[in-house]
């Protein structure tokens, strides 16, 4: 690792240049994008302020680089961090020497950006809760950790088309989003022995799909090699000439499933035959004495291991206020074993904590994010920050959430809303249940904000499936749209799930007076 963290820190300088460049007018915005993405590094809207994503591997974040993150945040004054849609966070509203001293003081520090945008793969998803899940085949974290580092040693190597998303998931509920992923590992068993069965060629955005099964029941020491032959796939049959055309699911529509996983199984033995890539990873074992408690609470999770819970904590839309992160953190701090994770909803769990511990972490964070699903709701970081977005996601976001509460609407009356401010589907709007992604439409011979609307989506195994697009709503009306929907189905004494499968007439009238 030495090595690698001299090599990283030798590109640190080389950003900086470019950035003052990019300042001084002498690179275009999209040039530099081009050159610091790979860094995750990205110039803002307007020109003048920089954004960094640090890359929390899997989204385990140990109590000592937690304390990096806030000491960072305190350091430049920022009020807030954001926590990203892939278990990373992201610091905004920096200058372009601010976020270099990052970039390089957390090379220094194991904490990393290499590979947090760009053309690279990316972090590396996992299910939350592995290993502590009750509900979980086994613990996926081992493998997630291994594949992460082992993109890290060779981060500054790769010429990819695009970038490449690699998620593990522990169970069919697939919170890693495996069945929409570039290549996906969903844990199975049979009788009694690990397995995976991995996916690939899925991914969300504009032409979203759904991946299929490119090899199935593998053993789990064989996960590099699979890792290998897609990077190598990717590099060998990857459009270089068309952006808009060069992620792995556009190799799967070109050559359809069957050649698709013909091709796949001629590059992993290909691997196979050249390299010795077995992997041989220690289970995590928890030791910590748990006590039971007696709470019921809606953020409160029973652990696998007796007397230990998990608490979730979601800032809303991912905003984890700096004053709230010092209150945790101080809370946390003589807490034995306790570890963050983030998910890929913008939120955290705090876990292995004992019932006493479990009841103190949930009275500090009460109040303090999303109570309720809707509450809970996923939106990207959107304009005025982000150069692709085209709608105020984190707007839309906050005032539907804001509305709901002025409501009071019960908890079942609508789920989790993912707001996306473009067509890239950072808050993975095509499957969730309500998706929403932000465009301009000309209404009235008037160009306005509007967002998609699509309903009845699902990223879980064997439910897989993208949402139905309804049509286009004025981003200050849907709020206004959302709490209707959840007024109408409270009335009806159900929950939005039951509804949405038998109501669909009564959802057309209330699309009728939206849509535009």
């Amino acid at each position: 690792m030495n090595n690698l963290k001299e090599i990283l820190l030798s590109e640190v300088e080389e950003i900086r240049s470019k950035g003052y460049k990019f300042l001084n007018g002498e690179l275009s915005i999209m040039d530099f994008k081009h050159s610091s993405g790979g860094f995750g590094i990205y110039a803002q809207r307007g020109k003048k302020d920089f954004m960094i994503r640090l890359r929390i591997p899997s989204g385990m974040l140990s109590m000592k680089d937690l304390k990096q993150v806030y000491s960072w945040a305190k350091q430049y004054d920022l009020d807030k961090i954001h926590l990203t849609t892939r278990q990373a966070i992201q610091y905004h509203g920096l200058d372009i020497d601010e976020v270099c001293n990052i970039m390089k003081e957390g090379i220094e520090k194991s904490i990393y950006t290499r590979g947090g945008g760009g053309n690279f793969p990316r972090n590396v998803a996992m299910s939350p809760l592995s290993g502590v899940d009750p509900k979980e085949i086994f613990d996926v974290s081992p493998y997630a950790s291994a594949v992460g580092n082992h993109f890290l040693k060779k981060m500054y190597t790769y010429k990819l088309p695009r970038k490449l998303k690699v998620s593990f998931s522990n169970s069919n509920a697939d919170d890693a989003h495996c069945t929409v992923q570039d290549l996906g590992f969903l844990a199975v068993e049979k009788e009694g022995k690990q397995y995976f069965n991995v996916y690939s060629g899925g991914g969300l955005g504009r032409n979203p799909r759904k991946a299929i099964i490119v090899a199935d029941m593998i053993e789990p020491k064989d996960v590099l090699y699979h890792i290998e032959a897609m990077t190598n796939m990717f590099i060998a049959e990857g459009d270089y000439n068309n952006r808009s055309k060069a992620r792995i699911r556009y190799i799967l529509d070109r050559l359809g499933e069957e050649e698709y996983i013909k091709c796949y199984h001629k590059h992993l033995e290909e691997v196979k035959s050249k390299e010795c890539l077995d992997l041989n990873v220690a289970p995590k074992n928890t030791v910590k004495v748990g006590i039971e408690n007696n709470i019921k609470h809606k953020r409160l999770f029973k652990q696998k291991q007796q007397g230990l819970y998990s608490v979730y904590f979601h800032p809303i839309g991912g905003m984890l206020m700096l004053s709230h992160l010092k209150e945790l953190m101080d809370a946390l701090e003589e807490i034995e074993d306790v570890e963050l994770r983030l998910t890929m909803d913008e939120g955290l769990y705090i876990i292995n904590l004992n019932g006493k511990e479990a009841e103190k972490v949930l009275e500090i964070t009460q109040g303090k994010g999303g109570e309720t699903k809707a509450q809970q709701s996923i939106s990207c970081i959107g304009v005025p920050i982000c150069q692709m977005g085209i709608a105020n996601s984190q707007c839309a976001l906050h005032n539907f959430v804001k509305l709901v509460k002025e409501k009071a609407l019960k908890e079942d009356s609508l789920p989790k809303v993912r707001f996306s401010g473009c067509g890239n589907s950072c808050s993975v709007h095509e499957v969730g249940e309500i998706g929403l992604a932000g465009k301009i439409k000309r209404v009235n011979n008037e160009s306005k904000h509007v967002f998609e609307l699509y309903i009845d989506g699902d990223y879980a195994v064997e439910k897989t499936k993208l949402g139905k697009y309804y049509g286009d709503i004025l981003a200050d009306e849907v709020a206004n749209f959302l709490v209707e929907v959840g007024e109408t189905v409270e009335a009806l004494d159900k929950d939005f799930y039951n509804w949405i499968d038998s109501e669909v007439c009564n959802l057309k009238e209330i699309l009728n007076k939206y849509l535009v």
